[in-house]
């Protein structure tokens, strides 16, 4: 048992210093009053641990995807310690042509295992690591890991649109999209479709340079197409305007047949 004098009546707390302390050390401690006349009563014992240091164990298992031209999802574990409880972990990411002292950093909080990095720049190399975090100060940082971003998806837009439309039924055509050295390979088209007037877009897609679009309703609908890649979706097509014809004006007027060609400038 240790036993430690204050001597100054108005004290109200005391700090117990020993470095030789492992953190999180439970201690039995009482407090008593004495005076020249002798030791009055000690109060009830409680429990106190001594602060806890920060965590000794790096991340372990960190792996980073990328997921778009702008976007890096990192993962990781970390082992369980009795010393040094993680509050959270701090990602630091940083280009190829940096150097890691010019690392960008962010933050989770609680027992999080993973965060969307996000407002990278397309087709770059980054460095990463995580570490843990606690009141007490930061852990060792894991071993970096990279991760590439998608390249930019393709900035033409698919050209020379050609439609027939039988009906409420309307097929479409257009030329290829040719992607720029720096751009992602195209991987389909998406044609995306509303009523005039709305905001919510329905969405058709395709590996082809052609579709079928069945519009439901009587009304003008307008229409466009984008080709898609691993960057993400491309420039959209001029808008084509549509009207879309009732079962009852297609019986009576039989086939509706329409032609049109968007040439691009």
């Amino acid at each position: 048992m240790i036993e430690k004098m204050v001597t100054s009546s108005d004290a109200s707390k005391f700090i117990y210093r020993d470095e030789s302390v492992p953190p999180l050390t439970p201690f039995e401690v009482k407090v008593g009053v004495y005076n020249n006349k002798g030791d009055g009563p000690f109060s009830p014992i409680v429990v106190i641990c001594s602060a806890e240091g920060e965590p000794s164990a790096a991340p372990i298992d960190v792996r980073a995807t990328s997921l778009s031209v702008s976007e890096i999802l990192v993962a990781w574990k970390h082992i369980k310690e009795s010393l040094g409880r993680p509050q959270g972990f701090e990602v630091g990411y940083w280009k190829d042509t940096e150097q890691e002292e010019a690392a960008k950093k962010v933050k989770t909080e609680g027992n999080e295992s993973s965060i969307l990095l996000t407002g990278l720049e397309g087709n770059t190399l980054y460095h990463l690591t995580v570490r843990a975090y606690n009141a007490a100060g930061y852990g060792p940082p894991s071993t970096a890991v990279r991760a590439a971003t998608k390249k930019s998806p393709p900035s033409q837009a698919p050209s020379n649109i050609m439609w027939i439309q039988d009906g409420s039924h309307v097929s479409l055509g257009w030329e290829p999209v040719r992607p720029l050295a720096n751009e992602s390979d195209v991987m389909g088209y998406k044609v995306l479709f509303r009523q005039e007037g709305q905001s919510n877009s329905q969405v058709i897609e395709t590996q082809k340079t052609s579709a079928v679009v069945l519009l439901p309703d009587v009304g003008v609908y307008i229409i466009e197409v984008c080709a898609v890649s691993e960057g993400g979706d491309g420039t959209a097509s001029p808008q084509i305007r549509v009207p879309s014809f009732s079962g009852k004006v297609t019986r009576i007027f039989g086939r509706v047949v329409i032609i049109a060609m968007l040439i691009k400038n």
